[in-house]
This record gives structure tokens, sequence and C-alpha cells, in this order.
């Protein structure tokens, strides 16, 4: 896979993004946006075009270039043709996952940078969940399940990889992109080209050939001839597909088998076996006008509001911010010690505060109510962490108790927590705590004779770590077993860095 940032029409990163269209059969497609509030009057802004090639040269099977388009800095009247040509092209599949959406948005963005209509429509496009939730049927004779399954867990189910969502929220308009922003876009675009190459198999499966006997009379000419070789016979069917194309948009008899192409773009037809994915699982994406309207808001009814009640959605604006002395306040009683008790919406960022020592649990049940948590909370001493505003409400239940993290990425949570509760951190502290349970290690290291008898029946220790002089530590709580290893010092450099110690 071969990144390339384009940003400019006047860039050799262009002209490559130009060449790699007329070499590729196969496109796949995803867009990035800064988020926006759910309530918002207008459509979010596409700030990148993600575009995988599969490049159909002979010798280049498994070649493929990436583009991420920045539409911040490109002029896009200037890539609205390229685009929309092969948008409709009939020569190229393209891929996408929910990718309806994503052109909704992009119409609106290059709408109102002077591309007047913006895009309509995707023709010959292949949706990763239809075809996920196809062989799921043909394998397992099941349904296509009511939640609608992300991309990562198809491509951990499928090809065994994770694919890290954790950029997904980042702020996509900020210039210049991060090095992890460009590798996690061309992933997310890349990937869909991995997963169709693994169903394009299966999707072979039960294909019948169109005999040109079974063919209308008025297409006899196009396929007619004494040439059977693949090449041919692909580019006679491609032409067979235009005459049909044209006969049903525009209701016209074409009896002579002669149409042009409403597409500019000069692409390779696709080869036979291609062609016949296209024809039996293909779908087009054709945009109404009610789609490139964005919902109104709904109209909400007028109440009076007192006095007090104005006073307390003040406070609760205000309440965002940390005021007032932790729990674990000496001034309060306190043992000085931080503890904190987070979310499901801030769950990630557990396991990072207790990487640095930190004291951070979660609720033992999955779905807490919110009286749940603040209980919880009020009993241990614990400052409740969460994005949820909803239980900014309850400030009055659990004062000075209550913090609501605004930072999206979990290592920014994490300073975020620090800065804001003014915690110290030092290298001691670094994995002290079980990142699983989060409770303490046992004062005194095992020896391997020890860690192999607390083992027995609840951990496996690789045969690798007998020969070695190494000292294992066990939580009091959940008795998991830890060992400085590869991992172990790998965790100690993340977060020197991050927390920005000194060695």
């Amino acid at each position: 896979m071969k990144i390339y940032l384009v940003s400019s029409t006047d860039s050799p990163e262009f002209t490559r993004l130009k060449w790699s269209f007329t070499r590729s059969t196969v496109i796949a497609l995803d867009a990035e946006w800064k988020p926006q509030r759910s309530n918002s009057s207008s459509f979010p802004t596409v700030t990148l075009l993600q575009v995988a090639c599969r490049l159909s040269h002979p010798s280049d099977d498994d070649v493929s270039d990436v583009f991420l388009i920045d539409l911040t800095l490109i002029h896009l009247p200037s890539v609205w043709e390229l685009l929309n040509d092969m948008f409709v092209s009939p020569d190229v599949l393209k891929l996408g996952f929910r990718f309806k959406q994503d052109l909704v948005y992009l119409s609106s963005t290059f709408t109102h940078h002077g591309c007047e209509g913006g895009f309509k429509e995707v023709k010959q496009y292949l949706d990763i969940t239809s075809v996920y939730n196809y062989l799921q049927h043909k394998r397992f004779g099941r349904k296509a399940p009511k939640d609608i399954k992300s991309l990562a867990a198809i491509c951990k189910e499928m090809l065994d990889i994770s694919l890290s969502k954790e950029l997904q929220c980042s702020d996509w308009s900020h210039r210049p992109l991060t090095e992890e922003q460009k590798l996690y876009a061309a992933t997310d675009a890349h990937c869909l080209l991995q997963l169709f190459d693994v169903c394009k198999t299966h999707l072979d499966e039960g294909i019948t050939v169109i005999e040109p006997r079974e063919i209308n009379v008025g297409l006899k000419e196009i396929l007619s001839g004494s040439d059977h070789t693949s090449k041919i016979v692909t580019v006679k069917l491609c032409k067979a597909t235009d005459v049909i194309r044209a006969m049903s948009e525009n209701g016209q008899n074409i009896a002579n088998g002669v149409v042009s192409r409403k597409t500019t773009l000069n692409t390779m037809p696709m080869d036979e076996n291609l062609l016949k994915i296209v024809r039996k699982y293909g779908e087009r994406i054709l945009l109404k006008e009610s789609d490139l309207l964005p919902k109104k808001l709904k109209k909400k009814t007028r109440r009076r509001v007192s006095s007090s009640t104005m006073n307390t959605n003040k406070l609760l604006v205000c309440s965002a911010d940390w005021q007032g002395p932790p729990p674990w306040d000496s001034s309060l009683g306190g043992d000085g010690c931080p503890k904190f008790l987070l979310d499901v919406m801030v769950e990630g960022l557990a396991k990072h505060l207790r990487c640095v020592g930190i004291d951070a649990a979660v609720p033992h049940s999955k779905k807490p109510d919110s009286r749940e948590l603040l209980d919880l909370a009020v009993k241990e001493n614990r400052v409740l962490l969460t994005r949820d505003t909803k239980l900014l409400r309850h400030q009055d239940l659990a004062k000075h108790q209550i913090y609501r993290v605004k930072s999206l990425l979990k290592n920014e949570q994490l300073l975020e927590v620090i800065e804001t509760f003014q915690l110290k951190i030092s290298g001691d502290q670094l994995m002290s705590r079980c990142t699983k349970c989060n409770g303490k290690f046992i004062q005194k290291p095992l020896t391997i004779e020890e860690a192999i008898e607390a083992a027995k029946g609840f951990q496996r220790i690789p045969n690798c770590l007998f020969n070695k002089n190494l000292e294992f530590w066990q939580c009091m709580n959940c008795h998991q077993l830890y060992w400085e290893g590869t991992q172990y010092h790998n965790a100690v450099q993340k977060f020197m860095e991050v927390c920005k110690l000194s060695e």
C-alpha cells in the first residue's frame, strides 16, 4: 500500500491519482469530517476523501495506491469532474461501507464551493455491509442482524486484524494532519479492498454466464464476431451493458448498438469475473432531493422557565469545569490518594490511569443507572469521570465528585485528568496496579517456581520465560500474574513519553 497526500492539482500526487483511475477496476471509498453536534441544521464539511485504487495491470495484482485528497486545500471545482466521472463510470467497481451518508456530505461540501449539483449518484457500487450479510446468510442461513456490525468488527472477523477507531472523532479539519491520522485514514479505505478479496471467491459461486443467444436481439451486432479472448469479450460485454443502461434510463430503442459514454474518464474495462460480480451484486446509490436537505430541527414547545430553573442551567454549564477540592483532599479528611470511578463512555481511560498508578475503578454492572454510579462514587470517595452531560444534573447529590472529560483520545484524556486534578506521577508508579481489575500487587515478588504454582489452572506462563531470571508480581485481587517482559518495558516507555517523565 502506497499512500499519497493530494493537496494540489499541480502536484505529482494528483497526476498519479489520474493515472491510477485509468488503471483501476476496483476503487474503495471513504471520507472524514469534523464531528459536529447532532442537532446542527447543516451537513458536516468533508475535509478528507480517501480513495484506494487496486491497480489492474497483470504485474501489479497486489499493488494498491491510496490517495488522501485534502479537500481543505485543493481547489474543489478542479477535481469535481474527475471524481464524478469515477463515481458514474461503468468500468469501475466502487467499494464502500455505508457510503451513502458520505456521498451526501461530499455533495453538500462541493456544492458550497461552487460545484453546482454536487454529486448525485454512484454506479457499480458494492457495499461491504451488504456483502457481509449475504455471506452470513449463505453460510449460516441467518438473516441480517438488526444492529449492523462495525467495520472494525468485520475486519477482525474476516481479516483477523484490529482496526483501531480511536482517531475517528479527532479534528479532521486541523492541518497539518498527523502521521497517525494519515495512516488511520488510508487503512480505513484499503481494508475495504482486502475485505473484497476475501469475499470475491464466495461471490463467484453460483453466478451463471449469460450466453449471447440469451441477450436481446438488438445487441447481436455487439456480441457477434470471431474474437473469443477474455479481453475482447469483456469489452463487448461493457458495450452491451451501455446499451441496456441507455435503453432503461432514456427509454430509447437503440438498434445500432452505439452508445456514447457519459464519462470522460478513460478507464480499463473490467475482467469477466469482476463483471459477473457487479451484474449480480452491484447496486446504485442515487440521491434524492430530500437526501440533500438537512433535517430541520424539531420545533419544541415553548415553556416558561422560572428564574430558579435558569440558575440551575447556568450551574450545569459551569460544572463542566472542575470546581472545589476532590473528596480525597486532606482538608475534607481524605487520605490524599486520588481515586476515580469511570463510566462506560470513558472506560478505556481506566486502563491508562491504572498504568500510571492511579486508582481507577469501573462499575461492576454493565449498565448501571445514574443513581447507582453516584452512590458508588460517594460511598468510596471517588470522582466520577464521564462524557455524559446528563450526569452533571446530579451535582447536588455528589458535590465536587463529577467531572466531564472533554478530550476524545485516551492519551489526551489522561493528560487532561492529570492536569485538572494536579496529580503527581513518577516513574516508580508506572505499571504498579493491575490493569485488569485495578487491584494492588503483592509486596514480595514471586520466583519462577512460585509463579508456575500460582498460575496452575488459571494462567499460562510462556515456556520461553523459564530460563530467564525474571521476577513475577501477582494481583492481590484477581491473582493475575505480571512480569517485566517486552510488553512491560514498551508500556513504561509509552507512559514516560505521554506524561513527559524523565528517566
